[in-house]
């Protein structure tokens, strides 16, 4: 019999004894056998400290960012694998769609994030104080990694994005994580923890996984450690209880399963966009895994002249389920997780049943697909009808965690709010109306009992993720029942895992130490104009103060004219009275426009275009024949993706102040620009190629591969021939291929080395054509000449080539300088 292992301590490791049986939930089979018996949990939460957080902290929001987005690419090419196991659970292929991919899109949305963070190793939060008159002494707020781990007790309906939802998050932060999935389906998240490991994505001790009871892992936290938990009311209010927890003051997250709800509009009536929505939602929300789901709608509140209507409605919709084993084409909804799950949800239901009726599904007995009752976790879906659910409490504390759900009456919108908020708590809460007013009225009066509220209708549905969908960017969690935690949620989450620290000083010590410049700190007088560097090369606090300009009364007439703001301030000198003007006044947009106009260094070069403003403000008018004279400084620089035909670049803010002839401040903004960063490739040059081949001689040996110096030069001599078309070579890649092969070119990635040339001959070399290396060196030069000929006479012409199609001149350039480099690499030069 399999035993899951445990990742600890940088090793796959058996607990000792037999173990817990973990059962197909489908068959009854024994899936394997968990234990963590004989693991030390404070050596695990120490390695963890020591070893995978510290390794994260070192890395920036960026690099984090596309760890995160590479270990989703590869885990979702090894998809198939995990939903075989998936089905063990019980889960159909949507419901592991839910889950598996779900968690995966955890991992991009999150990886998605860096771009909104600084490229540091910690986040610089919120906006600069000024804590004084004379602007010598600010404060800022900054948000580091905490020192510690994340311990991740997670439940067992979603064994992977229950883990990864939570992963993504500290990960991002810089925090290690220690998983505790549920024993039950413990055996799916192992799987794809193995994969993980196997990958070599992650920093060592970054991920460990404990399989098995854990039950003194608590005993072991420490103040910087994160404590996650998804489950019961009941054990997550032990957990939180824990005299560790609250000794060290260890910050406790609980998302606990609750009573969520669904409400049908006033004016959904039968035959209604939002009624056949509304009983869709509500089917969909009871069957999904099985109704396992911490979002699902337990409680279903009804106008009262409709109760009737939909429960009929919703019957019939339910019938329509078929039920069995998830490997069955057409079955919908599985099984339960366990066989002791099925018990657990019928003593809820008997315990409902005290004052609510049972008006569709039995708990004795259920048709089923492609399996056996008897051995599988399988139970119809329940419907009951609670008639009084102001009276009978039992429908707003108890909560079936399976397909079960309860109709309820409510005679206008303000008791529907009501019993919505009788839950006492819950992570998600729906309502079907077109009614955009009964829509404000009930969000208003129930966000305070709910994490988060949906407004379903007919303009949305298509676009709608659904009642029970938690999304990456926004918050999970709620109050009361549910919890009152709080993860995902963007930015949001990540933050739970970082410390916030102010930190006062002078504008100068808070600039070195955000790495964000801060108005009125020291500057840097560059060498050049800042617009000259790239991106890398360029500095926060670079600076330049531009000549003057005096602003004209035909000025502001003219940009008037040109952009018809003809407001009466720029136009109309008899109306100035009363106002705020004493005089023409000069448009903001033109004293921006201005400005650049002082700033911008117009030659071509790093600085690609104009990206955005981010803040703007005129804090005083500027009149005709005031003079005005502009400090340009590198505020921040943020890295950005790059995709399509577009050379990697970077983002620059830039902090522009205006001051008229009195320095007076007048205006100031934060413009963005993009800048590009510098090619690790040579310009594409004959004079560099000859400098290189001057130095080559036949004693040169390749790094890599097997070309002779001289087999090397003719090599290079013959892509030129080619597209020049004296050698006659076809395009091998597919027309559909080229414009994504085309793109690679203008990106800053090296040719391979041990290339395959699918033109050249396998394992031996081609026949050399010169004499010596000198006539070689001699050709290749004459084939530049004379491609750079061809293209002087033809300018808007193409050449041919075998990969990458046909060519521009900009991107033979581009195709040529990563060839003649990745050559030259080759022999040292």
């Amino acid at each position: 019999m399999k035993k899951l292992g445990n990742y600890i301590l940088g090793n796959w490791t058996e607990g000792a004894g037999d173990g817990t049986l973990l059962y197909d939930s489908v068959t009854g089979e024994v899936v394997a056998a968990a234990t963590a018996k004989g693991l030390d949990f404070s050596d695990i939460l120490a390695y963890g400290r020591a070893t995978g957080s510290p390794a994260l902290r070192k890395m920036t929001f960026q690099e984090r960012g596309n760890m995160l987005k590479k270990l989703a690419m590869y885990l979702l090419k090894r998809k198939e694998q995990f939903y075989e196991i998936s089905y063990r659970t019980g889960a159909t292929r949507t419901d592991s769609w839910i889950d598996i991919e779900g968690g995966f899109g955890n991992l991009f949305a999150n990886a998605s994030l860096r771009r909104n963070f600084p490229n540091q190793t910690f986040h610089v939060d919120g906006e600069p104080v000024d804590l004084s008159r004379g602007g010598n002494f600010m404060g800022h707020h900054i948000m580091v990694p905490k020192r510690g781990v994340a311990i991740h007790i997670n439940a067992f309906n979603f064994p992977v994005w229950g883990m990864l939802e939570k992963c993504a998050v500290n990960w991002m932060a810089g925090v290690a994580a220690v998983v505790k999935p549920a024993t039950a389906t413990s055996f799916l998240t192992e799987a794809v923890v193995r994969e993980i490991i196997a990958s070599g994505i992650l920093p060592e001790g970054a991920l460990q996984l404990i399989c098995g009871s854990a039950r003194s892992i608590l005993d072991g936290v420490e103040s910087q450690d994160v404590v996650t938990f998804t489950g019961s009311a009941e054990t997550g209010r032990l957990l939180k209880a824990h005299p560790r927890i609250i000794q060290e003051a260890v910050p406790f997250n609980m998302e606990a399963d609750s009573l969520n709800c669904s409400v049908l509009g006033e004016d959904a009536e039968p035959g209604s966009p939002e009624f056949n929505l509304f009983v869709k939602e509500v089917r969909k929300e009871m069957t999904v895994k099985c109704g396992q789901k911490c979002t699902a709608i337990r409680r279903i509140i009804v106008p009262e002249h409709l109760l009737e209507d939909v429960q009929i409605a919703l019957g019939q919709s339910l019938s329509k389920v078929a039920i069995g084993n998830p490997t069955v084409e057409g079955v919908r909804m599985g099984a339960l997780a366990s066989k002791d799950q099925v018990e657990e949800v019928k003593q809820k239901i008997r315990e409902l049943t005290q004052t609510a009726d049972i008006v569709y599904g039995s708990l004795d007995e259920v048709e089923v697909l492609g399996a056996d009752f008897e051995k599988g976790a399988f139970l119809s879906p329940i419907l009951l009808l609670e008639k009084d659910p102001r009276k009978n409490q039992g429908v707003h504390e108890i909560e079936a965690f399976g397909p079960v759900s309860t109709l309820m009456p409510y005679k206008d919108l303000d008791e529907a709010i009501e019993l919505a908020q009788m839950g006492k708590g819950s992570l998600c809460c729906s309502i079907a109306t077109y009614d955009d007013q009964i829509a404000r009225e009930f969000v208003i009066g129930a966000a305070s009992h709910h994490g988060r509220i949906l407004v379903l209708n007919r303009e949305n549905a298509r676009e709608s993720t659904g009642h029970g969908s938690p999304l990456p960017n926004l918050v999970h969690g709620g109050p009361g029942r549910a919890g009152g935690g709080e993860e995902m949620g963007g930015m949001r989450g990540i933050k739970h895992y970082l410390q916030r620290c102010a930190v006062q000083g002078t504008p100068s010590t808070l600039t070195a130490v955000t790495g964000i410049y801060q108005a009125g700190a020291k500057v840097k007088e560059p060498e050049r104009h800042p617009f000259r560097y790239h991106f890398e090369d360029l500095e926060v606090g670079m600076s330049i103060l531009t000549h003057k300009r005096t602003i004209t009364d035909s000025d502001i007439q003219n940009f008037a004219n040109l952009t018809w703001d003809v407001f009466y301030a720029h136009t109309d000198i008899t109306s100035l009275k009363g106002s705020i003007f004493e005089r023409r006044a000069a448009h903001g947009y033109f004293l921006l426009a201005a400005a650049a106009g002082l700033f911008v260094s117009p030659a071509k070069g790093p600085v690609g275009a104009n990206y955005g403003i981010d803040e703007c403000r005129f804090l005083r008018p500027v009149y005709h024949d005031d003079t005005i004279q502009v400090r340009l400084t590198c505020k921040e620089k943020r890295e950005r993706d790059t995709k399509g035909r577009e050379h990697p670049s970077g983002v620059v803010k830039w902090y522009v102040e205006v001051f008229d002839q009195d320095q007076e401040l007048v205006a100031m903004a934060t413009i963005l620009t993009l800048v590009q960063k510098k090619s690790p490739f040579p310009e594409y040059s004959k004079d560099y190629v000859q400098e290189k081949l001057y130095q080559l001689t036949e004693q040169h040996t390749a790094q890599w591969g097997s070309l002779t110096p001289q087999h090397m030069v003719e090599h290079l001599e013959w892509a030129f021939l080619i597209a020049l078309e004296k050698i006659q070579a076809p395009i091998l890649t597919p027309p559909e291929k080229i414009e994504k092969y085309q793109d690679w070119l203008y990106t800053y990635q090296p040719i391979v080395h041990n290339y395959a040339n699918p033109l050249l001959r396998k394992g031996k070399l081609e026949d050399l054509r010169y004499d010596d290396l000198e006539s070689a060196k001699t050709a290749l030069l004459r084939a530049m000449d004379d491609i750079e000929a061809f293209f002087k006479n033809n300018p808007d012409a193409t050449v041919p080539h075998p990969i990458y199609g046909h060519l521009d001149r900009y991107m033979w350039e581009l195709i040529s300088r990563k060839h003649i480099h990745h050559h030259f690499e080759q022999f040292g030069l």
